[in-house]
């Protein structure tokens, strides 16, 4: 039986409107466009802020706040700190004779989140005679100084014995390792050389000799991998963050300020 001639339909495209013969991209475009913007504010909206580790509020002696001094036993002579200001932002002014101690900001972080530490730093003159490889030259015009925390459950039998021995003379743990971002006068930047009084504590070069004496300079630094290639290990966590001018060993003088000190997520945009 012959089939019977049925009229073509026309072919319509899915993407056609039913009122315009134009293909409408716009409903799909606009949902691309929304779901793009909301994922880009989520992601900054659930980022960890920043922590600014001093602001313009001083305690009742002057001193940032939150912020206290850092002192060594049989050091006299301490280096003179104070909250100031410049252009308008908040700096810290450190005035040495002679002398030794720091400020320190306590923390109990995980340097997994807050990986990054920014800052700011000016120096009136190096310290000619600082040696970052002997005792006599360990002085420096201006450093950062970063300790991580000392875990007993997660030491090894020698290393708790060694630092349960240290708490009993001193009634506290001493760090586990420290990071110091040092102003010297002829190390390479980006040198990397254990302390001369320790190998818990490395001395790493982000400035030297006197090309920017006198000018603002900042510097970033990632705490995480610096610990990481410094001790071989990945970081406990952060017990605290320090600044420290000092001239004992040199028997110099040394002036320098510090500002906008950060910690920033590995999150933050």
């Amino acid at each position: 039986m012959p089939s019977r001639n049925r009229k073509a339909r026309p072919f319509r495209h899915p993407l056609r409107s039913r009122k315009n013969s134009k293909i409408n991209f716009r409903p799909a475009f606009l949902r691309v466009i929304f779901f793009s913007f909301f994922i880009l504010w989520f992601g900054i909206a659930t980022a960890e802020a920043p922590i600014q580790l001093f602001d313009a509020q001083a305690d009742k002696n002057g001193l940032p706040l939150g912020w206290q001094p850092l002192t060594f036993k049989k050091i006299e002579r301490h280096t003179n700190y104070r909250l100031s200001e410049e252009a308008g932002r908040p700096i810290i002014l450190a005035e040495s004779e002679r002398a030794a101690s720091g400020l320190i900001r306590p923390l109990d972080l995980d340097p997994q989140v807050y990986q990054t530490l920014s800052w700011c730093w000016k120096v009136d003159a190096i310290i000619k005679k600082g040696d970052v490889r002997t005792k006599a030259g360990d002085d420096y015009a201006a450093r950062i100084y970063v300790t991580f925390k000392f875990d007993p459950e997660h030491a090894s039998f020698f290393e708790a014995a060694k630092f349960k021995t240290y708490k009993l003379f001193y009634g506290e743990y001493p760090p586990k390792g420290a990071l110091n971002y040092v102003w010297a006068n002829r190390m390479q930047i980006g040198e990397v050389v254990p302390n001369a009084y320790t190998d818990r504590a490395m001395m790493i070069a982000v400035e030297s000799g006197e090309e920017k004496v006198g000018q603002w300079h900042c510097a970033k630094r990632n705490l995480f991998n610096d610990y990481k290639a410094a001790f071989g290990e990945d970081p406990p966590n952060i017990s605290g963050i320090a600044i420290m001018t000092d001239t004992d060993n040199t028997e110099a003088s040394a002036k320098a300020a510090y500002a906008d000190l950060l910690l920033h997520s590995h999150k933050t945009p």
